[in-house]
Protein backbone atom coordinates (compact mmCIF):
# COMPACT_ATOMS: atom_id res chain seq x y z
CA UNK A 1 0.00 0.00 0.00
CA UNK A 2 3.35 2.53 0.91
CA UNK A 3 3.57 2.57 -3.06
CA UNK A 4 0.06 3.73 -3.90
CA UNK A 5 -0.34 6.51 -5.98
CA UNK A 6 -2.92 7.65 -3.35
CA UNK A 7 -2.49 11.62 -4.03
CA UNK A 8 -3.03 11.02 -8.06
CA UNK A 9 -5.70 8.70 -7.80
CA UNK A 10 -7.98 11.25 -5.73
CA UNK A 11 -7.15 13.39 -8.76
CA UNK A 12 -8.06 10.74 -11.27
CA UNK A 13 -11.29 9.17 -9.94
CA UNK A 14 -13.22 12.84 -9.54
CA UNK A 15 -12.04 13.76 -13.31
CA UNK A 16 -12.98 10.62 -14.85
CA UNK A 17 -16.05 10.45 -13.16
CA UNK A 18 -16.82 14.45 -14.41
CA UNK A 19 -16.10 13.54 -17.81
CA UNK A 20 -18.90 10.48 -17.43
CA UNK A 21 -21.01 13.23 -16.24
CA UNK A 22 -20.71 15.17 -18.96
CA UNK A 23 -20.67 12.14 -21.56
CA UNK A 24 -23.99 11.19 -20.18
CA UNK A 25 -26.67 11.15 -23.62
CA UNK A 26 -29.26 13.69 -22.86
CA UNK A 27 -31.65 11.41 -22.49
CA UNK A 28 -29.92 9.99 -19.43
CA UNK A 29 -29.40 13.31 -17.75
CA UNK A 30 -31.22 12.37 -14.70
CA UNK A 31 -27.88 9.89 -13.92
CA UNK A 32 -25.76 13.10 -13.58
CA UNK A 33 -26.61 13.60 -9.57
CA UNK A 34 -26.20 10.08 -8.37
CA UNK A 35 -23.28 9.31 -10.51
CA UNK A 36 -21.51 12.40 -9.03
CA UNK A 37 -22.89 12.06 -5.88
CA UNK A 38 -21.03 7.88 -6.46
CA UNK A 39 -17.61 9.62 -7.61
CA UNK A 40 -17.65 11.83 -4.96
CA UNK A 41 -18.26 9.34 -2.33
CA UNK A 42 -15.81 6.74 -3.84
CA UNK A 43 -12.95 9.59 -3.47
CA UNK A 44 -13.80 10.29 -0.30
CA UNK A 45 -13.49 6.18 0.92
CA UNK A 46 -10.17 6.63 -0.77
CA UNK A 47 -9.01 9.60 0.59
CA UNK A 48 -9.96 7.68 4.09
CA UNK A 49 -8.10 4.56 3.18
CA UNK A 50 -5.15 6.42 2.00
CA UNK A 51 -4.89 8.48 5.59
CA UNK A 52 -5.60 5.62 7.64
CA UNK A 53 -2.82 3.40 6.08
CA UNK A 54 -0.12 5.63 4.37
CA UNK A 55 -0.02 8.77 7.12
CA UNK A 56 1.73 8.65 10.34
CA UNK A 57 0.94 10.93 12.52
CA UNK A 58 4.36 12.69 14.46
CA UNK A 59 6.51 11.19 11.28
CA UNK A 60 10.20 13.46 11.05
CA UNK A 61 9.07 13.37 7.49
CA UNK A 62 8.10 17.25 6.18
CA UNK A 63 6.19 15.17 3.92
CA UNK A 64 4.20 11.69 3.28
CA UNK A 65 2.44 9.76 0.40
CA UNK A 66 5.60 11.57 -2.09
CA UNK A 67 5.19 11.07 -5.58
CA UNK A 68 7.91 12.59 -8.22
CA UNK A 69 8.33 12.40 -11.81
CA UNK A 70 9.64 14.54 -14.50
CA UNK A 71 7.03 16.77 -16.40
CA UNK A 72 8.77 19.75 -18.44
CA UNK A 73 12.38 19.32 -17.82
CA UNK A 74 13.20 21.96 -20.08
CA UNK A 75 11.91 24.53 -17.84
CA UNK A 76 12.46 22.97 -14.41
CA UNK A 77 9.03 21.52 -13.80
CA UNK A 78 7.91 17.89 -12.03
CA UNK A 79 4.75 16.50 -10.99
CA UNK A 80 5.57 16.43 -7.41
CA UNK A 81 3.17 15.87 -4.89
CA UNK A 82 2.95 14.98 -1.30
CA UNK A 83 1.17 15.98 2.30
CA UNK A 84 1.99 16.77 5.45
CA UNK A 85 -0.66 17.17 7.90
CA UNK A 86 -2.05 20.26 7.36
CA UNK A 87 -1.96 19.86 3.30
CA UNK A 88 -3.94 16.33 4.47
CA UNK A 89 -6.46 18.09 6.98
CA UNK A 90 -7.64 20.41 4.38
CA UNK A 91 -8.12 17.60 1.47
CA UNK A 92 -9.70 15.05 3.70
CA UNK A 93 -12.09 18.44 4.64
CA UNK A 94 -12.47 19.20 1.16
CA UNK A 95 -13.51 15.25 0.50
CA UNK A 96 -15.92 15.46 3.11
CA UNK A 97 -17.97 18.79 1.51
CA UNK A 98 -17.81 17.74 -1.99
CA UNK A 99 -20.53 15.29 -1.31
CA UNK A 100 -22.29 16.91 0.77
CA UNK A 101 -22.58 19.67 -1.22
CA UNK A 102 -23.42 17.64 -4.39
CA UNK A 103 -26.63 16.25 -2.37
CA UNK A 104 -27.61 19.96 -1.08
CA UNK A 105 -27.59 20.53 -5.03
CA UNK A 106 -29.50 17.79 -6.31
CA UNK A 107 -32.50 20.14 -7.36
CA UNK A 108 -30.29 23.41 -8.69
CA UNK A 109 -31.05 22.62 -11.82
CA UNK A 110 -34.77 21.44 -12.16
CA UNK A 111 -34.93 21.84 -15.91
CA UNK A 112 -32.71 18.70 -16.29
CA UNK A 113 -30.90 17.99 -19.87
CA UNK A 114 -27.49 19.51 -20.21
CA UNK A 115 -27.59 22.32 -17.81
CA UNK A 116 -28.04 19.60 -15.20
CA UNK A 117 -25.21 17.61 -16.48
CA UNK A 118 -23.03 20.46 -17.11
CA UNK A 119 -23.64 21.95 -13.35
CA UNK A 120 -22.62 18.48 -11.70
CA UNK A 121 -19.84 17.48 -14.00
CA UNK A 122 -18.22 20.94 -12.98
CA UNK A 123 -18.86 20.63 -9.51
CA UNK A 124 -17.33 17.51 -9.73
CA UNK A 125 -13.89 18.73 -11.75
CA UNK A 126 -13.47 21.29 -8.80
CA UNK A 127 -12.36 17.90 -6.45
CA UNK A 128 -9.35 16.83 -8.22
CA UNK A 129 -8.09 20.88 -7.88
CA UNK A 130 -8.60 20.89 -4.88
CA UNK A 131 -6.38 17.92 -3.85
CA UNK A 132 -4.06 19.21 -5.97
CA UNK A 133 -3.39 22.63 -5.04
CA UNK A 134 -2.95 21.56 -1.55
CA UNK A 135 -0.84 18.23 -2.63
CA UNK A 136 1.20 20.13 -4.93
CA UNK A 137 5.42 19.97 -3.52
CA UNK A 138 6.46 21.85 -6.74
CA UNK A 139 5.88 25.91 -7.08
CA UNK A 140 4.76 25.88 -10.54
CA UNK A 141 2.62 22.71 -10.47
CA UNK A 142 0.94 24.68 -7.08
CA UNK A 143 0.37 27.69 -9.73
CA UNK A 144 -1.10 25.71 -12.39
CA UNK A 145 -4.09 24.02 -9.91
CA UNK A 146 -3.82 27.45 -8.31
CA UNK A 147 -5.36 28.77 -11.76
CA UNK A 148 -6.79 25.93 -13.11
CA UNK A 149 -9.58 26.40 -10.18
CA UNK A 150 -10.47 29.54 -11.84
CA UNK A 151 -12.43 27.79 -14.73
CA UNK A 152 -14.95 25.58 -12.95
CA UNK A 153 -15.62 27.78 -10.80
CA UNK A 154 -16.56 31.03 -13.37
CA UNK A 155 -18.84 28.73 -15.03
CA UNK A 156 -20.54 27.56 -11.70
CA UNK A 157 -21.16 31.28 -11.18
CA UNK A 158 -21.69 32.92 -14.31
CA UNK A 159 -24.01 30.15 -15.64
CA UNK A 160 -25.37 28.94 -13.09
CA UNK A 161 -25.83 31.54 -10.50
CA UNK A 162 -28.78 34.03 -9.72
CA UNK A 163 -29.04 38.09 -9.96
CA UNK A 164 -25.96 39.77 -11.32
CA UNK A 165 -23.79 36.23 -11.81
CA UNK A 166 -22.54 36.95 -15.01
CA UNK A 167 -21.15 41.12 -12.95
CA UNK A 168 -20.11 38.53 -9.97
CA UNK A 169 -18.02 35.79 -11.87
CA UNK A 170 -16.39 38.24 -13.56
CA UNK A 171 -14.98 40.32 -10.88
CA UNK A 172 -14.63 37.19 -9.11
CA UNK A 173 -12.33 36.11 -12.52
CA UNK A 174 -10.19 39.29 -12.86
CA UNK A 175 -9.34 39.57 -9.25
CA UNK A 176 -8.34 35.92 -8.78
CA UNK A 177 -6.18 36.47 -12.42
CA UNK A 178 -4.32 39.64 -11.52
CA UNK A 179 -3.35 38.02 -8.51
CA UNK A 180 -2.14 34.68 -10.20
CA UNK A 181 -0.69 36.77 -12.89
CA UNK A 182 1.60 38.59 -9.66
CA UNK A 183 2.20 35.56 -7.93
CA UNK A 184 3.40 33.96 -11.38
CA UNK A 185 6.22 37.05 -11.78
CA UNK A 186 7.27 35.55 -8.61
CA UNK A 187 7.16 32.22 -9.33
CA UNK A 188 9.71 32.54 -12.23
CA UNK A 189 12.13 35.18 -10.17
CA UNK A 190 12.23 32.68 -7.33
CA UNK A 191 13.38 29.71 -9.77
CA UNK A 192 16.15 32.66 -11.17
CA UNK A 193 17.19 32.65 -8.19
CA UNK A 194 17.63 28.95 -7.13
CA UNK A 195 19.79 26.21 -8.42
CA UNK A 196 17.68 25.57 -11.58
CA UNK A 197 18.00 22.12 -13.34
CA UNK A 198 14.88 19.55 -14.44
CA UNK A 199 13.78 19.70 -10.82
CA UNK A 200 13.96 23.51 -9.79
CA UNK A 201 11.19 24.56 -8.87
CA UNK A 202 10.60 22.38 -5.94
CA UNK A 203 9.79 23.06 -2.73
CA UNK A 204 12.64 21.43 -0.98
CA UNK A 205 15.05 22.78 -3.27
CA UNK A 206 13.88 26.36 -2.87
CA UNK A 207 13.81 26.21 0.47
CA UNK A 208 16.45 27.89 2.78
CA UNK A 209 17.96 30.02 -0.41
CA UNK A 210 19.98 33.07 0.23
CA UNK A 211 18.14 35.26 -1.75
CA UNK A 212 19.42 38.91 -0.26
CA UNK A 213 17.20 41.08 1.78
CA UNK A 214 15.20 43.26 -0.76
CA UNK A 215 14.80 40.56 -3.37
CA UNK A 216 13.09 38.24 -0.70
CA UNK A 217 11.04 41.05 0.84
CA UNK A 218 9.55 41.58 -3.36
CA UNK A 219 9.18 37.88 -4.21
CA UNK A 220 7.37 37.53 -0.24
CA UNK A 221 4.67 40.42 -1.76
CA UNK A 222 4.37 38.49 -5.10
CA UNK A 223 3.20 35.69 -2.92
CA UNK A 224 1.15 37.47 -0.23
CA UNK A 225 -0.93 39.83 -2.52
CA UNK A 226 -2.17 36.71 -4.02
CA UNK A 227 -2.89 34.63 -1.32
CA UNK A 228 -4.56 37.83 0.09
CA UNK A 229 -7.38 38.01 -2.70
CA UNK A 230 -7.82 33.92 -2.53
CA UNK A 231 -7.89 34.38 1.63
CA UNK A 232 -9.66 36.98 1.51
CA UNK A 233 -8.64 39.72 3.28
CA UNK A 234 -9.13 43.61 3.48
CA UNK A 235 -8.51 45.36 1.02
CA UNK A 236 -8.80 43.18 -2.07
CA UNK A 237 -12.07 41.22 -0.39
CA UNK A 238 -14.82 42.77 -2.37
CA UNK A 239 -15.17 40.21 -5.04
CA UNK A 240 -16.18 37.27 -1.96
CA UNK A 241 -19.35 39.22 -1.29
CA UNK A 242 -20.51 39.35 -5.02
CA UNK A 243 -19.17 36.17 -5.35
CA UNK A 244 -21.09 34.67 -2.80
CA UNK A 245 -24.16 35.74 -3.17
CA UNK A 246 -24.63 35.48 -6.69
CA UNK A 247 -23.45 31.67 -6.77
CA UNK A 248 -25.72 28.70 -5.60
CA UNK A 249 -25.36 27.67 -2.13
CA UNK A 250 -23.13 24.72 -3.06
CA UNK A 251 -20.87 26.63 -5.22
CA UNK A 252 -21.19 29.46 -2.35
CA UNK A 253 -20.11 26.55 0.23
CA UNK A 254 -16.98 24.98 -1.79
CA UNK A 255 -16.13 28.46 -2.66
CA UNK A 256 -15.48 30.02 0.84
CA UNK A 257 -14.78 26.84 2.68
CA UNK A 258 -12.62 25.09 0.59
CA UNK A 259 -11.11 27.16 -2.12
CA UNK A 260 -10.52 30.03 -0.23
CA UNK A 261 -8.16 28.16 2.13
CA UNK A 262 -5.77 28.07 -0.50
CA UNK A 263 -5.13 31.89 0.48
CA UNK A 264 -4.19 30.54 3.85
CA UNK A 265 -2.90 27.89 2.96
CA UNK A 266 -0.56 29.36 0.34
CA UNK A 267 0.71 31.97 3.45
CA UNK A 268 1.88 29.01 5.40
CA UNK A 269 3.33 26.42 2.51
CA UNK A 270 5.20 29.57 0.50
CA UNK A 271 5.64 32.88 2.05
CA UNK A 272 6.84 31.27 5.52
CA UNK A 273 8.71 28.40 4.09
CA UNK A 274 10.23 30.28 1.25
CA UNK A 275 10.79 33.80 2.57
CA UNK A 276 11.29 33.30 6.86
CA UNK A 277 13.23 36.79 6.55
CA UNK A 278 10.86 39.07 4.78
CA UNK A 279 7.91 37.12 6.68
CA UNK A 280 8.89 38.35 9.60
CA UNK A 281 9.50 41.45 7.86
CA UNK A 282 6.16 41.77 6.97
CA UNK A 283 4.62 40.79 10.25
CA UNK A 284 3.63 44.41 11.47
CA UNK A 285 1.38 44.58 8.72
CA UNK A 286 0.50 41.98 8.14
CA UNK A 287 -1.13 41.43 11.54
CA UNK A 288 -2.47 45.06 11.10
CA UNK A 289 -4.29 44.18 8.05
CA UNK A 290 -5.47 40.44 9.87
CA UNK A 291 -7.47 42.95 12.68
CA UNK A 292 -8.70 45.75 10.41
CA UNK A 293 -10.30 42.13 8.34
CA UNK A 294 -12.02 40.70 11.63
CA UNK A 295 -13.02 44.13 12.83
CA UNK A 296 -14.09 45.16 9.05
CA UNK A 297 -15.84 42.12 8.26
CA UNK A 298 -17.53 41.60 11.04
CA UNK A 299 -19.11 45.54 11.56
CA UNK A 300 -20.77 44.85 7.54
CA UNK A 301 -22.25 41.82 8.61
CA UNK A 302 -24.66 43.28 11.16
CA UNK A 303 -25.44 45.79 8.72
CA UNK A 304 -26.60 43.14 6.01
CA UNK A 305 -30.32 42.48 4.74
CA UNK A 306 -28.94 39.85 2.27
CA UNK A 307 -28.36 36.47 4.82
CA UNK A 308 -26.15 35.45 1.67
CA UNK A 309 -23.87 38.40 1.66
CA UNK A 310 -23.79 38.28 5.45
CA UNK A 311 -22.53 34.72 5.77
CA UNK A 312 -19.87 36.12 3.47
CA UNK A 313 -19.00 38.55 5.50
CA UNK A 314 -18.48 36.68 8.45
CA UNK A 315 -15.97 34.75 6.29
CA UNK A 316 -13.85 37.73 5.69
CA UNK A 317 -13.63 38.38 9.09
CA UNK A 318 -12.88 34.60 10.40
CA UNK A 319 -10.21 34.97 7.65
CA UNK A 320 -8.49 37.59 9.80
CA UNK A 321 -8.46 35.52 12.61
CA UNK A 322 -6.63 32.82 10.71
CA UNK A 323 -3.91 34.98 9.20
CA UNK A 324 -3.37 37.08 12.56
CA UNK A 325 -2.45 33.68 14.11
CA UNK A 326 -0.56 32.42 10.77
CA UNK A 327 1.60 35.47 11.74
CA UNK A 328 2.14 35.76 15.65
CA UNK A 329 4.36 32.93 14.98
CA UNK A 330 4.23 31.11 18.09
CA UNK A 331 2.58 27.47 18.39
CA UNK A 332 -0.07 27.63 19.93
CA UNK A 333 -1.55 30.76 17.10
CA UNK A 334 0.01 28.60 14.46
CA UNK A 335 -2.38 25.58 15.86
CA UNK A 336 -5.44 27.48 16.53
CA UNK A 337 -4.93 28.93 13.12
CA UNK A 338 -4.85 25.24 10.76
CA UNK A 339 -7.48 24.41 12.92
CA UNK A 340 -9.62 27.35 12.64
CA UNK A 341 -9.17 26.56 8.36
CA UNK A 342 -10.76 22.70 8.95
CA UNK A 343 -13.88 24.13 11.71
CA UNK A 344 -14.49 27.17 9.56
CA UNK A 345 -14.98 24.88 6.49
CA UNK A 346 -17.61 23.10 8.17
CA UNK A 347 -19.21 25.52 10.02
CA UNK A 348 -19.51 27.81 7.01
CA UNK A 349 -20.93 25.27 4.88
CA UNK A 350 -23.87 25.00 7.39
CA UNK A 351 -24.83 28.36 7.16
CA UNK A 352 -24.48 28.69 3.62
CA UNK A 353 -26.47 25.51 3.12
CA UNK A 354 -28.81 26.17 5.58
CA UNK A 355 -29.58 29.51 4.39
CA UNK A 356 -30.23 28.06 0.72
CA UNK A 357 -32.65 25.52 1.99
CA UNK A 358 -34.55 28.77 3.85
CA UNK A 359 -33.84 30.58 0.02
CA UNK A 360 -35.91 27.41 -1.89
CA UNK A 361 -38.93 27.84 0.66
CA UNK A 362 -39.52 31.74 0.82
CA UNK A 363 -37.51 32.31 -2.71
CA UNK A 364 -36.05 35.60 -1.38
CA UNK A 365 -32.59 35.70 0.34
CA UNK A 366 -33.50 38.97 1.96
CA UNK A 367 -33.35 38.45 6.01
CA UNK A 368 -36.60 40.99 6.41
CA UNK A 369 -38.98 38.74 4.45
CA UNK A 370 -38.81 36.09 6.90
CA UNK A 371 -39.83 35.83 10.91
CA UNK A 372 -41.55 32.96 13.02
CA UNK A 373 -40.07 30.36 11.12
CA UNK A 374 -39.30 28.61 14.59
CA UNK A 375 -42.51 27.37 15.56
CA UNK A 376 -42.75 25.93 11.77
CA UNK A 377 -39.62 24.35 10.67
CA UNK A 378 -38.03 23.54 14.34
CA UNK A 379 -35.70 21.26 12.49
CA UNK A 380 -34.88 23.95 10.31
CA UNK A 381 -33.83 26.22 13.03
CA UNK A 382 -32.51 24.41 15.36
CA UNK A 383 -29.76 23.44 12.88
CA UNK A 384 -29.15 27.07 11.80
CA UNK A 385 -28.84 27.63 15.32
CA UNK A 386 -26.04 25.19 15.67
CA UNK A 387 -24.42 26.06 12.56
CA UNK A 388 -24.59 30.03 14.15
CA UNK A 389 -23.29 29.11 17.10
CA UNK A 390 -20.66 27.36 15.78
CA UNK A 391 -19.86 30.33 13.34
CA UNK A 392 -19.39 32.42 16.88
CA UNK A 393 -17.31 30.16 18.54
CA UNK A 394 -19.81 28.95 21.17
CA UNK A 395 -17.50 26.26 23.73
CA UNK A 396 -18.56 23.08 22.88
CA UNK A 397 -18.47 23.67 19.37
CA UNK A 398 -15.19 22.99 16.98
CA UNK A 399 -14.71 26.67 16.09
CA UNK A 400 -14.31 27.79 19.78
CA UNK A 401 -11.10 25.29 19.95
CA UNK A 402 -9.59 27.15 17.01
CA UNK A 403 -10.51 30.36 17.83
CA UNK A 404 -9.58 30.38 21.32
CA UNK A 405 -6.18 29.01 20.64
CA UNK A 406 -5.50 31.90 17.92
CA UNK A 407 -6.01 34.02 20.15
CA UNK A 408 -4.64 32.84 23.18
CA UNK A 409 -1.28 32.51 20.89
CA UNK A 410 -1.56 35.45 19.42
CA UNK A 411 -1.85 37.68 22.81
CA UNK A 412 1.68 36.81 24.12
CA UNK A 413 3.45 38.41 21.36
CA UNK A 414 0.99 40.89 20.54
CA UNK A 415 -1.40 41.99 23.15
CA UNK A 416 -2.66 45.18 21.40
CA UNK A 417 -3.63 43.82 18.15
CA UNK A 418 -5.18 40.92 20.07
CA UNK A 419 -7.19 43.17 22.47
CA UNK A 420 -8.88 45.02 19.33
CA UNK A 421 -9.08 41.46 17.34
CA UNK A 422 -11.22 40.07 20.28
CA UNK A 423 -14.08 42.24 19.31
CA UNK A 424 -14.69 40.15 16.09
CA UNK A 425 -15.98 37.66 18.78
CA UNK A 426 -18.52 40.05 20.31
CA UNK A 427 -19.22 41.65 17.10
CA UNK A 428 -20.26 37.94 15.63
CA UNK A 429 -22.68 37.30 19.27
CA UNK A 430 -24.63 39.85 17.28
CA UNK A 431 -24.47 39.52 13.48
CA UNK A 432 -25.86 35.86 14.58
CA UNK A 433 -28.18 36.26 16.77
CA UNK A 434 -29.81 39.35 14.75
CA UNK A 435 -29.90 37.28 11.90
CA UNK A 436 -31.65 34.28 14.20
CA UNK A 437 -33.85 36.70 15.66
CA UNK A 438 -35.24 38.37 12.51
CA UNK A 439 -35.56 34.55 10.93
CA UNK A 440 -36.82 32.50 13.25
CA UNK A 441 -38.31 34.24 16.26
CA UNK A 442 -41.72 35.71 16.46
CA UNK A 443 -45.06 35.78 15.12
CA UNK A 444 -45.52 32.16 13.44
CA UNK A 445 -46.77 32.91 9.96
CA UNK A 446 -49.86 32.96 9.12
CA UNK A 447 -51.56 30.40 6.91
CA UNK A 448 -54.53 31.76 4.59
CA UNK A 449 -57.88 29.22 4.86
CA UNK A 450 -60.41 31.55 2.88
CA UNK A 451 -60.67 30.80 -0.58
CA UNK A 452 -58.60 33.90 -1.53
CA UNK A 453 -55.73 32.80 -0.37
CA UNK A 454 -52.81 35.43 1.00
CA UNK A 455 -51.38 38.21 -0.70
CA UNK A 456 -48.96 36.99 -4.05
CA UNK A 457 -45.44 38.02 -4.66
CA UNK A 458 -44.94 40.55 -7.36
CA UNK A 459 -44.22 39.32 -10.77
CA UNK A 460 -41.00 40.91 -10.82
CA UNK A 461 -39.82 39.26 -7.42
CA UNK A 462 -41.01 36.15 -8.12
CA UNK A 463 -38.88 36.04 -11.48
CA UNK A 464 -35.76 37.04 -9.82
CA UNK A 465 -36.07 33.88 -7.03
CA UNK A 466 -33.99 31.00 -7.67
CA UNK A 467 -36.07 27.91 -6.71
CA UNK A 468 -34.73 24.26 -6.47
CA UNK A 469 -38.36 22.14 -8.00
CA UNK A 470 -41.61 22.91 -9.02
CA UNK A 471 -43.01 22.08 -5.51
CA UNK A 472 -40.79 25.08 -3.98
CA UNK A 473 -42.59 27.33 -6.06
CA UNK A 474 -45.20 26.48 -4.11
CA UNK A 475 -44.31 28.60 -1.48
CA UNK A 476 -43.63 31.13 -3.09
CA UNK A 477 -47.12 32.71 -2.96
CA UNK A 478 -46.21 34.11 0.45
CA UNK A 479 -45.56 37.89 1.33
CA UNK A 480 -45.45 40.17 4.37
CA UNK A 481 -47.99 42.77 5.73
CA UNK A 482 -46.97 46.29 5.31
CA UNK A 483 -45.18 45.68 8.55
CA UNK A 484 -43.34 43.04 7.66
CA UNK A 485 -45.43 40.97 10.11
CA UNK A 486 -47.19 38.00 10.70
CA UNK A 487 -45.74 36.51 7.36
CA UNK A 488 -48.89 35.24 5.18
CA UNK A 489 -48.48 32.21 3.70
CA UNK A 490 -51.18 30.18 1.20
CA UNK A 491 -49.32 26.73 1.86
CA UNK A 492 -47.77 25.77 5.13
CA UNK A 493 -44.00 25.70 5.17
CA UNK A 494 -42.15 22.35 5.24
CA UNK A 495 -39.46 21.22 7.60
CA UNK A 496 -36.23 19.58 6.35
CA UNK A 497 -37.08 16.62 4.46
CA UNK A 498 -34.85 13.27 5.04
CA UNK A 499 -32.34 14.46 1.46
CA UNK A 500 -31.90 17.86 3.46
CA UNK A 501 -31.15 16.09 7.15
CA UNK A 502 -28.62 13.62 5.53
CA UNK A 503 -26.94 17.05 4.73
CA UNK A 504 -27.14 18.89 7.49
CA UNK A 505 -26.52 15.90 9.92
CA UNK A 506 -22.80 14.93 8.94
CA UNK A 507 -21.84 18.61 9.42
CA UNK A 508 -23.44 19.30 12.81
CA UNK A 509 -21.90 15.74 13.91
CA UNK A 510 -18.21 17.50 12.51
CA UNK A 511 -18.78 20.45 15.03
CA UNK A 512 -19.81 18.74 17.66
CA UNK A 513 -17.10 16.06 17.77
CA UNK A 514 -14.41 18.39 17.21
CA UNK A 515 -15.47 20.58 19.65
CA UNK A 516 -15.43 18.25 22.43
CA UNK A 517 -12.45 15.88 20.83
CA UNK A 518 -9.99 18.27 18.88
CA UNK A 519 -6.61 16.20 19.55
CA UNK A 520 -6.77 13.83 16.97
CA UNK A 521 -7.08 16.81 14.34
CA UNK A 522 -4.43 18.61 16.49
CA UNK A 523 -1.38 15.93 16.35
CA UNK A 524 -1.98 15.87 12.77
CA UNK A 525 -1.63 19.11 12.54
CA UNK A 526 1.73 19.73 15.20
CA UNK A 527 4.29 18.11 13.49
CA UNK A 528 4.29 20.75 10.51
CA UNK A 529 3.55 23.89 12.80
CA UNK A 530 6.44 22.86 14.49
CA UNK A 531 8.40 22.37 11.39
CA UNK A 532 7.02 25.44 9.59
CA UNK A 533 8.04 27.73 12.94
CA UNK A 534 11.78 25.92 12.59
CA UNK A 535 12.22 27.15 9.35
CA UNK A 536 10.96 31.27 10.20
CA UNK A 537 13.57 30.84 13.16
CA UNK A 538 10.63 31.79 15.57
CA UNK A 539 10.37 30.83 19.07
CA UNK A 540 7.34 30.91 21.85
CA UNK A 541 7.37 33.40 24.11
CA UNK A 542 8.10 32.67 27.74
CA UNK A 543 5.99 34.39 30.20
CA UNK A 544 7.60 36.21 32.71
CA UNK A 545 7.23 35.57 36.43
CA UNK A 546 8.57 37.43 39.63
CA UNK A 547 12.19 36.95 41.05
CA UNK A 548 10.56 35.46 44.32
CA UNK A 549 8.30 32.73 42.41
CA UNK A 550 10.98 30.12 42.35
CA UNK A 551 12.16 28.59 38.46
CA UNK A 552 11.09 29.87 35.70
CA UNK A 553 8.70 28.28 33.47
CA UNK A 554 8.14 26.38 30.60
CA UNK A 555 6.80 27.71 27.04
CA UNK A 556 3.29 28.94 26.92
CA UNK A 557 1.49 25.60 25.56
Amino acid sequence: MDNMPWLTLLMVVPLAGSIAVAALPSRSSALARPVALGVALLTLVIGVVAAATSFTRGSDQQFQMVEQHEWIPQLGVSYSLGVDGIALSLILMALVLMPICLLAAWDDVPEGGGREKGYFALLLLLLPFMVGVFAATDVFLFYVFFEAMLIPVYFLIGMYGGERRQAAAVKFLLFSLAGGLIMLVGVIALYLQGPGGSDGFLLERLTGLDIGGSTERWLFVAFFIAFAIKAPMWPVHTWLPDAATAARPAVATLLVGVLDKVGTFGMIRFCLQLFPEASRWATPVVITLAVISVLYGAILAIGQRDMMRLIAFTSISHFGFIVMGIFAFTSVSQAGSNLYMVNHGFATAALFLIAGMLVARRGSKRIDDYGGWQRATPVLAGSFLVAGLATLSLPGLSTFVSEFLVIAGTWSRYPVATAFAVWGVVLAAIYILLMYKRIFTGPPPILETDEGGGPALSSDMESSVMVSSDTDRDYLSADLDEERRPLRLTAPLRDLGLREKLVVAPILAILIGLGFFPQPVLETLNPAVERTLQIVGATDTTPSVPADAGSTSGSDH
